[in-house]
C-alpha cells in the first residue's frame, strides 16, 4: 500500500500518541508499504516553505516526509499543530498518488487531509485518541464541549473507518453520532517494561527504605491529565502510612507549581527507555488520575512493570482493569472514591502479591506485535472496500 500518514505530534515529542505513531508508520514501512509522512516542522527544525519542492517527497511517493507550517497549541506550547490547504494537499496526492490516506490526531492538518482525501477519492481512516470534549473540563473551556464535540463528529464521519482502543470508547462515540468505528487494542513492550528492571539504587536514590513503598505517576504535567489529584492522593495517605513515598516522571507547565506545592515528591522529569522502565518497576503502586484519557498507553507500562494499578472505572483503564483482580477502579469523577482505590492498592503493593503478579498477566495479553498486525489489515480491507466499490462503478457506468 501507499499511506499518506498525517500526524501532529511525532518523536523527538514525547508523549504517548507521538510514541505511538511513530511504532506504527516504522511496522508499515518494515512490512514493505510505502509511507509519506506528513506533519508539522517542529520548533528546533529548520524553516522551510509549505511548497518547497526540494523536498524528496515532492514528486515521487517514497517513505520521506512533508513537513508543512505549524505553531505551538495553546497552553501547551510544547506540542504543535499544522496546517495546509486543502488544494495544496490535493495537488501533492495528484503527483504521488497515495491510495490511502490515515489521521492520527484530530486538528487542522487532519481536517484538511480527509476533505482532500475525499476530494480526491481517495479512501481515508483515522485515529480517535484524543477526548477534547473532556479537556475543556479542566481548562476551564466546559461551554465549548458542544461546539468540539460537533467538530469532532463531523472530522470523523469523514473517514472511512475511525479506530478506537475500546469497545466501551466505540459504544460511547456511537451513541453520540460518531459513524463506522472499529476497535483496534494497543501494545505493550513487555520486554522492556518488566518487575526485573526493579533497581534497590534508584530506590535508594529516591530516599525509599526497604520496606517503604513508592507511588508513581507517568505523564505530562497539565491540568487536563489530572495530575493535582495524584498529588493529593499522596498526601492523603502519607497521613495514614508514615514512609511513604511519591515520584512524578514528566514533565508540562504546572510542574513549578506542583513541586512548590508538594515539597517531599519527587519529580525526576522526563524519563526515556530504560530508566523508564526502571521508574515504573522501582515503584509500587501506580496512580493513573485522568478522567477524560481514550486509552493511556502508561496504564499498560505500568501493568506490564508488575504494578498495583489505581485509575477511574472509565478514561480506557475501565475497559481494561478487572476491579480487585489485576488493580483497583475508581467511581468516574469522584475523588474519594480514587483515595480509597489508592488505599486498598497500597495494601496489595507488597512485591510477590498475586495482584501484581496478575497485573504483569493482564499487560502481556497486549502485545504490539499484534495490535500493529490488526491496524495494518484494517487498513488494507478499507482499501480493498474502496477498490472493490470503485470497480463496481465502473461496471454500471460502463
Amino acid at each position: 500500500m501507499r499511506i499518506a500518514y498525517i500526524t501532529e505530534t511525532f518523536p523527538p515529542e514525547i508523549n504517548g500518541v507521538s510514541l505511538t505513531t511513530a511504532r506504527a508508520v516504522h511496522h508499515l514501512r518494515r512490512a514493505g508499504h510505502t509511507v509519506q509522512l506528513i506533519r508539522p516542522r517542529q520548533a528546533h527544525e529548520a524553516t522551510r516553505s509549505f511548497e518547497d519542492t526540494e523536498h524528496p517527497g515532492d514528486h515521487t511517493f517514497d517513505n520521506g516526509e512533508w513537513r508543512t507550517a505549524g505553531a505551538p497549541v495553546p497552553m501547551h506550547p510544547g506540542l504543535r499543530f499544522g496546517w495546509a490547504t486543502v488544494g495544496a494537499l490535493r495537488e501533492r496526492w495528484q503527483r504521488s498518488a497515495p491510495q490511502l490516506v490515515h489521521v492520527a490526531t484530530p486538528g487542522p492538518l487532519a481536517w484538511s487531509a480527509l476533505r482532500a482525501a475525499k476530494a480526491e477519492g481517495l479512501p481515508s481512516t483515522a485515529d480517535f485518541r484524543t477526548n477534547l470534549p473532556a479537556y475543556g473540563r479542566h481548562l476551564g473551556l466546559a461551554w465549548l464541549q458542544p461546539a468540539v464535540l460537533a467538530y469532532l463528529r463531523q472530522l470523523y464521519n469523514m473517514a472511512h473507518r475511525t479506530f478506537v482502543p475500546t469497545r466501551s470508547l466505540a459504544d460511547e462515540l456511537t451513541a453520540r453520532g460518531f459513524q463506522r468505528p472499529s476497535v483496534i487494542g494497543r501494545g505493550v513492550d513487555a520486554g522492556l517494561f518488566s518487575p526485573a528492571e526493579r533497581d534497590d539504587g534508584l530506590r535508594e536514590a529516591w530516599g525509599v527504605g526497604p520496606d517503604e513503598r513508592v507511588l508513581l505517576y507517568v505523564g505530562r504535567l497539565t491540568s487536563e491529565k489530572n495530575v493535582g489529584l495524584a498529588l493529593d492522593t499522596f498526601e492523603y495517605l502519607r497521613r495514614r502510612r508514615p514512609g511513604l513515598r511519591m515520584v512524578v516522571a514528566g514533565e508540562g507547565p504546572l510542574r513549578a507549581r506542583l513541586a512548590a506545592e508538594h515539597p517531599d515528591v519527587r519529580f525526576v522529569g522526563v524519563q526515556r527507555a530504560g530508566a523508564l522502565a526502571r521508574c515504573y518497576a522501582s515503584a509500587d503502586v501506580f496512580l493513573f488520575p485522568s478522567d477524560n484519557d481514550t486509552f493511556g498507553n502508561v496504564v499498560l507500562e505500568a501493568l506490564a512493570s508488575g504494578l498495583a494499578v489505581v485509575a477511574f472505572n472509565g478514561a480506557g483503564a475501565g475497559g481494561l482493569i478487572h476491579h480487585g483482580h489485576d488493580g483497583w477502579l475508581a467511581a468516574p469523577g469522584d475523588r474519594g472514591s480514587f483515595f480509597h482505590a489508592a488505599e486498598l492498592a497500597l495494601q496489595d503493593s507488597a512485591l510477590g502479591c498475586p495482584l501484581r503478579q496478575r497485573a504483569r498477566t493482564l499487560a502481556l495479553r497486549s502485545d504490539w506485535d499484534s495490535a500493529l498486525h490488526a491496524f495494518e489489515q484494517q487498513l488494507s480491507a478499507v482499501l480493498a472496500e474502496a477498490l472493490a466499490g470503485s470497480q463496481v462503478r465502473d461496471a454500471a457506468l460502463a
